[in-house]
Formats: C-alpha cells, sequence, structure tokens
C-alpha cells in the first residue's frame, strides 16, 4: 500500500489533484476513528479529520517518503486533536442526554455489532464507560492510549506521530494504563 501512497503522492506533486483523492480515500475512515477516539465527538471528529486532510496536501511538498504516509498524517491529526481539546474544555458529556430527544446520548451514534440485544447492550454499556474513562484521562495520556489500543499502532509509530522519545511513549502508556486501571476499578 506504501508504494501505491507514494505513487499518488508523485502524481499530486506533479499537479493531478485528483489524485489526492485516492489517498483520502485510503485513510478517511482510519483517521476520523482515531480523531472520534480522541475528541469523542463525531462531529468534531469530521472536522479534525478533514482539516488534517487539507494540511497534509498543503504540506505534501515537506512529506519524507521514506516514512510511512499514514504515520505523518496520523501525526497532523493527533496533534490538531490535541489543539482542540487544550482550547475547549468540555461543556458536555458523551453520557449526557442529547437535547430534544428522549434518553438518546452522543453513545447511540456508535454502530454496533449484529448480536443479541442483551450482549449488545452489555457491551455498549462496556465500551461507552471505557471510552468515557478513556476521554477523562490526562490528554497526553489519552492520546497514547487511544493509538496503542484503540488504533494498534507500534511504539516507534506512536513516537513519530507525537514527536516525542520512545521511553516517554513507554512512560506514559504505563502511567495511562494505571490510571485508567484506578479509574475502572469498580467495574
Amino acid at each position: 500500500m506504501d508504494a501505491l501512497v507514494n505513487k499518488r503522492i508523485k502524481q499530486v506533486l506533479k499537479g493531478d489533484q485528483n489524485a489526492y483523492a485516492d489517498i483520502v480515500n485510503l485513510y478517511q475512515h482510519k483517521l476520523y476513528q482515531v480523531c472520534f477516539r480522541m475528541l469523542g465527538n463525531k462531529q468534531e471528529a469530521e472536522d479534525i479529520a478533514q482539516e488534517a486532510f487539507i494540511r497534509a496536501y498543503i504540506n505534501l511538498h515537506s512529506y519524507d517518503q521514506n516514512r510511512k504516509f499514514s504515520t505523518w498524517l496520523y501525526r497532523i491529526g493527533t496533534n490538531l486533536c490535541i489543539d482542540r481539546i487544550r482550547k475547549k474544555k468540555p461543556d458536555y458529556y458523551l453520557d449526557a442526554e442529547v437535547a430534544g430527544t428522549e434518553g438518546l446520548d452522543m453513545y447511540s451514534q456508535i454502530a454496533a455489532d449484529e448480536q443479541s440485544p442483551e450482549a449488545a447492550i452489555e457491551q455498549m454499556e462496556l465500551q461507552d464507560r471505557i471510552q468515557f474513562e478513556i476521554s477523562r484521562l490526562p490528554d497526553k495520556y489519552r492520546s497514547v492510549i487511544v493509538l496503542k489500543y484503540i488504533e494498534e499502532l507500534s511504539l516507534q509509530e506512536i513516537s513519530e506521530i507525537l514527536d516525542m522519545p520512545l521511553g516517554t511513549v513507554k512512560t506514559r502508556i504505563h502511567r495511562g494504563r494505571e490510571a485508567l486501571r484506578k479509574q475502572l476499578n469498580n467495574l
């Protein structure tokens, strides 16, 4: 896939703007998922993912093709998410009721697997609780936990995305796990 992406990047750099659409199609879902896991809001995640693709397009000339494009793109998206989190203190919670609905919350937007209704409800409650607890983690722990355990990226990729030493990534993952474990103790 990297060869295809690098080919498309070369086409874009030569002036073929349509080739960038192929790149967006390859990564839009994964980038959105990273943003959604960090922000917990569908609309903000869509906005940030779109902004990340725009910034990647504008700065494509500075991309080093010897590295993975996905890592570079996720880094842009993650940095934008962190900026959004820092600028906006949460004035809503995912488990808060959506205005104008009866008992629906933001979690109702998450797609569920086809399971028995009881299993689906239990799974949703557990996912809701874990996502809520992840959203309560400090920013520096939240980003590494999402990238490591939700997006399943390697430590090296996380290090590159967040532009921090590998040792710092390991420490933050360990401390983030411990903080999450303490938060989830009463499950």
